[in-house]
């Protein structure tokens, strides 16, 4: 019997402060292909990258919206969900 995989939804702090959201089964095999510049297009100029947070979903469906939600954050608001302060200037 195959076990169910686990879906997360991830944030990585990219090498210029930016925040990149993505969901995958792996978060560690994923931030490991974001650094070697075979994730995400947005993050091969962006190196190197941190895995900053992670959060479990109950399946793909749930971790996809989950990671669109967070997308429509502002900054502040991922910063704090990240458990940062948000005494960084916002981003426009």
């Amino acid at each position: 019997m195959k076990q169910k995989a686990t879906w997360w939804v991830y944030l990585l702090r990219c090498g210029d402060g930016s925040l990149y959201t993505g969901v995958t089964t792996d978060p560690l095999r994923r931030e490991r292909q974001h650094n070697a510049g075979t994730g995400a297009k947005y993050t091969r100029a962006r190196r190197p990258v941190e895995l900053v947070y992670r959060e479990v979903c109950p399946d793909q469906s749930a971790a996809l919206k989950r990671e669109w939600a967070i997308k429509q954050l502002p900054r502040s608001k991922k910063l704090l969900l990240i458990g940062e302060e948000k005494n960084q200037k916002e981003r426009p």
